[in-house]
């Protein structure tokens, strides 16, 4: 019996966003973090409103140049080891492909296909595209989900210097003696924002993740505060 026909619809999954959207949730929620505390820490500590206002924009530099080399690092590493095993696979292709494909068949077999089938389709993707079968069903690397350093570590720079730079103009705006209070709540509601923001995109609760990330921050903030208030007190 024929299978019945129908146009093909488009289809959005959440998967192809991880890499841009871990990088910039990531870089985004440091800046505001690590801004918000530098500056809710140094006013505790008494300090005049130009040592705050510098503190918190060396930090942003440092803390967004910091989170690009970082990044660049860390995903490079994925890479140069998703490449290293891509160069593997390409060797035992050329070595022994008789070997490759009954691998390459076990591996359908384990997911569900019964022998006839697994060898059919093995074969098939085999003459296709060898390589690019064992990369996407052994190795489990993916066009989409491929480590990409030079576009993780400008999404982390950027996100971090737009994430730092919020409690900076809070604290640039808010008079002194409301600045540490300003800084903290704009920090808080930003951070809120943030997660529920992400939370979205991925698909998840959004008021688990805006609560989650809202008390860690307050908890960041506070913690900062009571460190510069002593450390002020002896200095």
């Amino acid at each position: 019996m024929p299978m019945p026909t129908r146009q093909p619809h488009d289809e959005h999954h959440r998967t192809k966003h991880i890499g841009w959207l871990r990088a910039t949730v990531l870089g985004a929620n440091d800046g505001i973090v690590s801004i918000a505390s530098l500056i809710v820490g140094v006013a505790a500590a008494e300090a005049s409103r130009s040592a705050a206002l510098t503190a918190g924009a060396a930090g942003l530099a440092a803390g967004a140049l910091s989170m690009a080399v970082g990044e660049y690092v860390s995903v490079s590493s994925q890479r140069d080891t998703e490449l290293a095993d891509i160069a593997t696979e390409q060797r035992e292709l050329a070595a022994d492909p008789a070997s490759e494909l009954i691998e390459l068949t076990n591996i359908y077999e384990r997911r569900g296909l019964d022998h006839t089938l697994a060898v059919e389709v093995a074969t098939q993707l085999t003459e296709h595209d060898a390589l690019a079968a064992h990369a996407l069903h052994e190795l489990g690397i993916t066009p989409a989900a491929a480590a990409r350093p030079l576009q993780a570590a400008i999404s982390s720079a950027a996100s971090f210097t737009v994430g730092g730079g919020l409690p900076l103009i809070a604290a640039i705006a808010a008079p002194s003696g409301a600045r540490p209070w300003a800084v903290a709540i704009v920090a808080v509601i930003c951070l809120a924002l943030l997660g529920a923001m992400g939370a979205r995109i991925g698909g998840a609760s959004e008021h688990r993740a805006a609560g989650r990330i809202a008390v860690l921050g307050a908890l960041a903030l506070a913690a900062s505060a009571a460190i510069g208030a002593a450390v002020g007190t002896v200095v």
